[in-house]
């Protein structure tokens, strides 16, 4: 959910288990599940077990509301007995978005506002990748190209 205004969210819930007798394909077809079903964010943390075997730590990220059925995906399309859970805060910057003009066309800029100042600016994924695929032009150089205009 974008936020337009700058708050904190004190309903999130950090979720985390280790796995160490799962594949890697089993890892991102989880992930994908577990984003459409709303975490706010899922990643994968290489660890080490007890007798030295290497593991995948997964943690997500959700609002309360949400923990019971990710927890449901995790139970289902992993290998682990158990959920460690716990809630946290989350700071958010208010976000606000603009469109700036490179030599190929417009490319979307997301700016991070703290107390209505912009303190974080990065050009969208999404928008450079369509205009390097439209163009044949590398990634990096649309980047490097919005990178110039919002810095000047």
């Amino acid at each position: 959910m974008q936020h337009r205004y700058e708050h904190t969210d004190h309903e999130m819930i950090k979720m985390e288990v280790n796995l160490d007798d799962i594949p890697g394909e089993w890892l991102g077809h989880v992930m994908t599940l577990l984003l459409e079903a709303g975490a706010n964010d899922v990643f994968y943390i290489p660890i080490y077990m007890k007798k030295n075997r290497p593991g995948t730590m997964l943690q997500v990220l959700c609002p309360e509301t949400r923990a019971e059925e990710l927890m449901n995906i995790i139970f289902q399309e992993t290998t682990t007995l158990g959920v460690r859970y716990y809630p946290l805060s989350v700071k958010r910057l208010g976000r606000q978005f603009k469109e700036v003009e490179t030599p190929w066309g417009f490319v979307t800029v997301k700016e991070g506002l703290l107390n209505d100042k912009v303190v974080q600016r990065a050009p969208e994924y999404s928008s450079c990748k369509k205009i390097a695929d439209k163009y044949h032009i590398p990634l990096k150089k649309v980047y490097q190209e919005v990178w110039k205009v919002i810095s000047s």
